[in-house]
């Protein structure tokens, strides 16, 4: 019994050697499908979030009638925000590090007029 016990925990113990292995490390495209996955998610939470005050909405407007039905005046605690629709789900890929954020994005690389017009002057 003694010796069925020590060779499990032998066993058990060089298991778990292996389990510590260090695995290599992801490459860029899997870091870019990982990114990519993550911003669906998050996406993904905004539509649920979305959803969830378009029902709430319903449900406080339903009350808000039948309470008006029994001749009830009710009026809300608090006023609450639109809900906002986040849209459809578009990726942006994030700039590549060391390059320009404008020339990656596509923006022009000229300075807007408002933005020199509100640069602050000088001290003199």
């Amino acid at each position: 019994m003694k010796k069925t016990v020590s060779m499990a925990l032998a066993a058990l113990l060089m298991a778990g050697g292996l389990a510590h292995a260090k695995l290599p490390a992801p490459s860029d495209e899997a870091k870019a499908k990982a990114a990519e996955a993550a911003a669906k998610a998050a996406h993904g939470g905004k539509v649920d979030g979305f959803k969830l005050c378009k029902s709430m909405d319903q449900v406080a407007a339903a009350y808000f009638a039948r309470s008006k039905l029994e001749a009830k005046t009710v009026k809300p605690a608090t006023e609450t925000p639109a809900c906002a629709d986040p849209g459809a789900f578009v990726y942006a890929p994030p700039a590549a590090p060391g390059a320009p954020a404008a020339v990656v994005a596509g923006a022009p690389t000229a300075v807007p007029a408002a933005a020199a017009v509100a640069a602050p002057a000088s001290k003199k």
